[in-house]
């Protein structure tokens, strides 16, 4: 009977066991289109449990790619149907899923672009479309197309108003973060920086969609300045190849079997022929740049030190790991952290592990920094990188607790005790300290990068001095090695392991994710607070969300390596 009851209940949990696996399993019908919804944000790494709570939403690019990667060898998917709608990502990461769409129609597949659209200036939505095939618009569109644009904000004037003055020290003339919360207007050098870096994207916007649609530079530049808007009026300058519904597309295309990305995601990537040979760790820097953990993980990642250091630290140790892809996506933050990270990397190289930093939306001031200490850095054409400069900002509070009818009376001991108070501003002797501090963190800044650059130092000053760069204009300067997205970094990993540029990889990110139930509750705890941080972010303008993000985690009154306050380019 015992063993009776035991044969039963083996027979029941094997039974179990192939019941889910036989429901895991997906039928992909032969001649089958994949339908891939591209809409909303898309982050490095994963969002934390806390901004879920919060309502934020966000895919994980690096996750959509790779399923699109499994398309190109899957000889049952014979086209790939985009769905594009309001995107909330940068130019690198729309670099990136073009070139995903162009390596789609390079394998064979028919792509076609359904924009879905309503709104002014569908610049990197439509950048992104333009990679496909054809793309086709809802009849009811009415989007106009008319080029790029980007805002500057300066808050001196608010500040003075509200009785608040701001000291800052800064090296580099193009360091403009300060001047953008201190000042009134845009100097020269602001201007300078800003108009060469729209310049930059708007030439890889009008060279990349003149390319895909046939076109030249001059006839595509020649329909911008019309502003089409209308369907007919964006077909008639080529820019689209038709309207419709999407159900009319799919009917044009004989009605074929469709595959959503979420039901593709679970057909296996042995199923398509994948077979890995080797193992690459994949180390996610996003967000500000500091010291220790995460700080206010409700808005989105931050690229804490402690994080950073543990994970170079076991993947150089695991026997497994073949190479390290060091994916950025940083505006910078904490010197300190920046210099912790920067030695973990280094530390990692030392062990033998070849370190690729591949470059997102933007490796800017401590972004970069960080990237430095890699064997090769990957940039996209539109990555904002460099910044390599050092300010730091004080507000003086006194005039403003005046307006209100609070007095305050201060003592202090020691000749530069004044930096510790709000109230009044520095004596010229801490002023000169706090300059000579900035300098010596500058002079760290220039020292790295000429180690990992295999440059010299005056020549890293020449294209340094806070100026922040494009990807394209970056590797002109020698601060990074090669341009491409994620794919590109990896084979530079490949080459650097010494492995063929064909052979399979498999990534695996590092650390490893916290258990499910220590994220659910962690989720739990800082669910309020990640509300009312979601619902400030909303209300700050967009021209100040890059400041906001990159300031609020960091210390008041510290050095800092973050870039300019750079305003979306639209």
């Amino acid at each position: 009977m015992r063993r009776g009851r035991w044969w039963l209940w083996g027979a029941l949990a094997l039974a179990l066991v192939l019941g889910v696996w036989w429901v895991g399993r997906v039928r992909i019908e032969p001649k089958s289109w994949l339908r891939v919804n591209l809409e909303g944000e898309y982050l490095e790494g994963e969002l934390s449990p806390f901004a879920r709570l919060a309502g934020r939403r966000a895919h994980t690019l690096a996750a959509v790619l790779s399923e699109l990667a499994k398309a190109e060898r899957d000889e049952r998917i014979v086209g790939v149907l985009f769905r594009v709608r309001d995107l909330d990502l940068g130019w690198g990461k729309a670099q990136d899923l073009r070139r995903a769409i162009t390596r789609l129609r390079e394998r064979g597949k028919r792509t076609l672009a359904y924009v879905e659209l309503e709104r002014y200036g569908p610049n990197l939505e439509y950048y992104v479309a333009s990679a496909a095939d054809e793309v086709w618009v809802a009849p009811g569109t009415h989007a106009p197309f008319v080029g790029l644009a980007a805002e500057y904000l300066f808050l001196g004037g608010l500040f003075e108003k509200l009785g608040v003055a701001l000291e800052y020290e800064r090296i580099g003339k193009y360091k403009t973060a300060a001047e953008s919360l201190a000042e009134k207007s845009m100097s020269d050098a602001n201007r300078e920086m800003s108009e060469a870096l729209l310049e930059s994207i708007h030439g890889q916007f009008v060279s990349d969609i003149a390319a895909s649609r046939k076109m030249t530079p001059e006839e595509l530049k020649a329909v911008i300045d019309q502003g089409p808007a209308s369907p007919r009026e964006l077909e008639r300058g080529r820019l689209i190849d038709g309207a419709a519904f999407l159900d009319e597309l799919l009917e044009r295309e004989r009605t074929p079997p469709i595959v959503e990305l979420s039901t593709y995601s679970r057909v296996a990537p042995g199923d398509v022929g994948f077979e890995p040979q080797a193992t690459f760790a994949l180390v996610y820097g996003a967000g500000a740049v500091v010291t220790g953990g995460s700080g206010r993980p409700t808005s989105g990642p931050e690229m804490g030190s402690d994080a950073l250091v543990e994970a170079f630290d076991e993947a150089s140790k695991d026997p497994s790991i073949r190479a390290i892809v060091f994916r950025i996506d940083s505006p910078g933050g904490s010197p300190l952290a920046s210099d912790l990270i920067w030695r973990a990397v280094r530390r990692a190289r030392d062990k033998g592990k070849p370190v690729i930093a591949s470059l997102s939306d933007i490796a800017a001031s401590g972004g970069y920094y960080v990237a430095t200490a890699a064997d090769r850095i990957v940039a996209e054409p539109a990555t904002l990188t460099g910044s390599i400069g050092v300010f730091v900002i004080r507000p003086v509070l006194g005039g403003a607790l005046e307006k209100i009818g609070i007095h305050v009376e201060s003592l202090t001991r020691g000749r530069h005790a004044d930096l510790l108070l709000a109230s009044r501003p520095l004596t010229p002797e801490t002023r000169a300290r706090v300059k000579a501090d900035v300098q010596t963190i500058y002079r760290q800044f220039v020292s790295r990068v000429a180690e990992g650059r295999g440059l010299e130092p005056h020549a890293v000053n020449e294209v340094g001095r806070g100026r922040v760069w494009t990807g394209a204009q970056a590797k002109e300067r020698g601060l990074v090695d090669a341009l491409g997205g994620l794919r590109e970094a990896v084979l530079e990993a490949k080459a650097a392991a010494g492995l063929a540029p064909d052979v399979d990889v498999v990534l695996v990110p590092y650390p490893a994710p916290k258990p499910l139930f220590v994220q659910v509750r962690e989720a739990l705890q800082g669910a309020a607070v990640a509300r009312v941080d979601h619902a400030f972010q909303l209300a700050v303008p967009p021209g100040l969300r890059a400041a906001v993000d990159a300031l609020a985690a960091l210390p008041a009154g510290a050095p800092l390596l973050v870039p300019p306050v750079l305003a979306e380019v639209h």
